[in-house]
Order: C-alpha cells, then sequence, then structure tokens
C-alpha cells in the first residue's frame, strides 16, 4: 500500500542507515507484463498454493505471491477461472479479492503436473534481467568509508595506525582483499568489523527465475530485513512502503565461509527432490562480503579454487550453468575477502595475486599492543588488569621459550585463569599462581 498522504521519508522513518536507497527500489507491479513473468508461472505457483491450502482467497494469493491484487492476481485468477481450474467457494467480505475459490478436478490434475516440474510454493520470482539491473543500480549506493569510521568501527579492535591507513583504500575500493599473516592474529575479526562498517541496506529478492526454472536467494541465515512499516489502516491491516514485495530490503549481508568450501558450493545448488535451486554464497553476498576464511585448508586445491574468482573478480560478473545446461550472467557485486594463515606464494601463482588488489599482513602485535589487548580483555571479563603481571608473564614465558606474541593469547589466558579459579572457587586474578597454571598449559611447545 501506499504511505498516508503527507507522509515524509525526508525524517528517515524507517531509521535506515541508507534512506536514499530507497529511491532504487523495485516499483510495484501494475500488470503481469510488469512482473517480468509468463502467465504459466504465475498460474502454476497459485495452483499449488490452492493445492496444499485447500481453499484461498483472492487476497490469500496475493499475500502468498508477494504481488498485488489489482492489476496482477486478479488476471491471475481470471486466467484460472476461465481454464476452469478453480470453482467459487463464495465469500465473506465484498469484491472478488475475497471469494473463496478452491481447485476443481481440472485444477487438481494441473497442480500436480506443476509439481513434477517444481515443488516450489511463495513468493513470485524475479525475472534474473530485473535482478540485474537493480544489483547494476545498487553498487552506485555503496556507501564511502572515511578515516574517521573506520577508526570507530574498529574502536573494539587494538589495530596499528599503518594498518588502518592500508585496510581504508582496500575497503572503499569494494573488490578484492587478502589477508595473511600469523593464527590468532584477528585476521578474521578484521574481516568482520569490515563487512559491519559498510552498514546500509541492499535489495535481496526471494528468488530468481532464469529459463523457467526458481533459484532461491534468500537466506535467514544471511539476510536480516528491515521493516518498511508505515503503521496500519483502520481494519488494522499493516500499510508499509509501496514496492515490489517480491523483495525484501536487508542489511548489507555478510557470508563466511571456511574449511568446508567446495567448487561445487560456488554453482547454483539443485535439489532432486524440490526441483528448484539454491544460490550459491557469492549471490547470497552481492551487495556485501563474501569471506574465505582459512583459505588453502578446503579440501579442493587452493589454484582450483582461485582459478574459479578470475572471471568474476575482473569483469564483476559471475557464469551459472542450470542443469539443462543452460549458461547466464549475474552481477558479482560483493567485497570478496581472502583470510589465511599459510604463506601465499605457496597458495597462488603472481598472475593471480596480481588480480587481487590489496594484499594485507595482518603481524603479530608488539609489546606495546599487547599490553593494551590484555588490558581490554581483562575489562570484558571483570578482572582488575595489572601491568606487572603482564611483564611477568612475558619475562617468564615468552623470551625464554622464544615464543611470538599473539593476539589472541590474552583473551585465551584470560579465559584459562577464569576456569583455574572457577574450580579453586576463589575470585580470578591475575595472580602469579593462576597466571602460572594458565601458561602452564597453554604456552608449551610441542
Amino acid at each position: 500500500m501506499a504511505p498516508p498522504a503527507g507522509y515524509d521519508y525526508d525524517d528517515n522513518p524507517f531509521k535506515l542507515e541508507n534512506p536514499s536507497i530507497l529511491d532504487i527500489a523495485p516499483p510495484e507491479p501494475k500488470s503481469v507484463e510488469d512482473t517480468g513473468l509468463k502467465m504459466g508461472i504465475l498460474s502454476d505457483i497459485a495452483l499449488k498454493y490452492l493445492y496444499y491450502a485447500g481453499t484461498g482467497t483472492g487476497m490469500g494469493i496475493a499475500d502468498e505471491m508477494r504481488l498485488p491484487w489489482p492489476g496482477v492476481i486478479e488476471h491471475v485468477v481470471d486466467f484460472l477461472a476461465t481454464e476452469k481450474l478453480v470453482d467459487l467457494r463464495g465469500g465473506k467480505g465484498f469484491g472478488r479479492a475475497s471469494v473463496e475459490f478452491i481447485l476443481s478436478e481440472k485444477g487438481r490434475e494441473y497442480a500436480r503436473d506443476a509439481l513434477t516440474r517444481t515443488t516450489y510454493v511463495g513468493p513470485a520470482p524475479v525475472p534474473i534481467e530485473q535482478y540485474n539491473a537493480l544489483i547494476t543500480s545498487q553498487t552506485e549506493e555503496t556507501p564511502v568509508v572515511s578515516q574517521e569510521e573506520l577508526v570507530m568501527a574498529l574502536s573494539h579492535l587494538t589495530v596499528p595506525a599503518e594498518l588502518m591507513d592500508k585496510l581504508g583504500p582496500a575497503v572503499n575500493s569494494g573488490r578484492s582483499l587478502f589477508l595473511y599473516g600469523s593464527p590468532g592474529n584477528g585476521k578474521t575479526s578484521l574481516a568482520e568489523a569490515v563487512s559491519n562498517m559498510f552498514g546500509g541496506e541492499v535489495f535481496v529478492p526471494h528468488c530468481l527465475e532464469i529459463g523457467n526454472q526458481i533459484i532461491q536467494v534468500h537466506d535467514r541465515l544471511i539476510h536480516t530485513p528491515v521493516s518498511l512499516e508505515v503503521g496500519r489502516d483502520a481494519s488494522g491491516r499493516r500499510q508499509t512502503f509501496e514496492m515490489d514485495n517480491r523483495w525484501l530490503l536487508c542489511r548489507r549481508p555478510s557470508v563466511v565461509v571456511g574449511g568446508e568450501l567446495t567448487l561445487a558450493m560456488l554453482d547454483l545448488i539443485y535439489s532432486e527432490s524440490t526441483r528448484f535451486y539454491e544460490a550459491p554464497f557469492q549471490v547470497k553476498a552481492n551487495g556485501g562480503m563474501l569471506l574465505i576464511d582459512d583459505f588453502g585448508r578446503q579440501k579442493v586445491h587452493p589454484t582450483d579454487l582461485l582459478n574459479r574468482w578470475i572471471v568474476p573478480l575482473e569483469k564483476r560478473v559471475d557464469f551459472l550453468t542450470l542443469h539443462t545446461g543452460k549458461k547466464f550472467e549475474i552481477p558479482f557485486d560483493q567485497l570478496l575477502v581472502f583470510s589465511t594463515n599459510l604463506d601465499p606464494k605457496e597458495l597462488v601463482d603472481e598472475a593471480f595475486l596480481r588480480r587481487i588488489k590489496y594484499k594485507i599482513e595482518v603481524g603479530n602485535p608488539d609489546e606495546e599492543a599487547y599490553r593494551e589487548i590484555f588490558s581490554r580483555v581483562c575489562e570484558a571479563a571483570g578482572i582488575p588488569y595489572v601491568d606487572q603481571a603482564v611483564t611477568y608473564l612475558i619475562e617468564h614465558y615468552y623470551k625464554p621459550r622464544s615464543m611470538e606474541l599473539r593476539s589472541c593469547h590474552p583473551r585465551d589466558l584470560v579465559s584459562l585463569i577464569r576456569d583455574a579459579a572457577r574450580y579453586r572457587q576463589i575470585p580470578p586474578a591475575l595472580s602469579k599462581d593462576l597466571l602460572d597454571q594458565a601458561c602452564e598449559v597453554f604456552l608449551v611447545n610441542l
């Protein structure tokens, strides 16, 4: 529904981080032609809905398919009635939208036939052409991160100034980033902070249509919808910002994959039982960030995995293949971050590294940074910070054993101290006794 008369969007009523994103909101379809879909696809979804529901009103079908009744679903229902696929069962209100429909015997036969092609029932899909056009427009809405915003976004981490100066331009490039260095120094935390720093919102379709095939894109574990409700009418029905409801406005997605990643997971995932597809990670991440964590530890060889990204990194488009053999183009619009503990030279060749513009080493903290991290961890754990205790730790454990300082060590040591204190039923503290017990089981040379 349209917002109430005089509604002022300049006040940012939806509390969006990027209110201008609504300027490119996909318009609500006014006709079947506007949906970009054939009547066959629309009628199949409506038939399957009625098949499972038993009965349904015109508005019920419209709500299920996320399409308006006037101009669109009313014509779908007219088509079903003309083809004698539905019968009228009656209605409690006025107007055809409130009339209840039930499948005829012919309609049930058609619905069963439709289910053999795909069992998908739900929001109508968005044609790939409409998706590609909106994602391309959406790219221009990506905000620029200032130095001040970067410092604030990373304020919960101890990050050297020189590292921030490298990270800022990489984030604003919106392309690719290679984080490498010893384990435990916060590469994953940095990447996640970068993702949160982007802020803003993106449009995500429930699903896509290409060659009469349906691809599910929206993932509840990845996409967090933003409410666009503007109020309720006299009957209590929700009024929302007027747009194509086959789309959702969501927070920028952040997708993290690790050692479980395979090449097959980077293509469409087809289900033989449901007979529709699930979009791969890079499509779900469009408009946000895709982090390949623990790069080099996947079951697939790093070279094969990297070769898969060459065209998307250069052209900003990806190519996916349906099980029918049909290939199609789709935008590749996310910050792609590789994070590894391994030596980059052992993972990739110079040709690929050249395609990744930003290669940033996340090194070990110096002593000052280590003390700062320890202080923050103690504060978060409710343990008094004692600088002399850290000096004792460095002088009696790290130096004699020639061990490197790692950013994760304070967190792990404080956790062990709390475990030991709980066992002894004493308050946790940076005492010599508790610190020694923690170090003897953690800082070991294996």
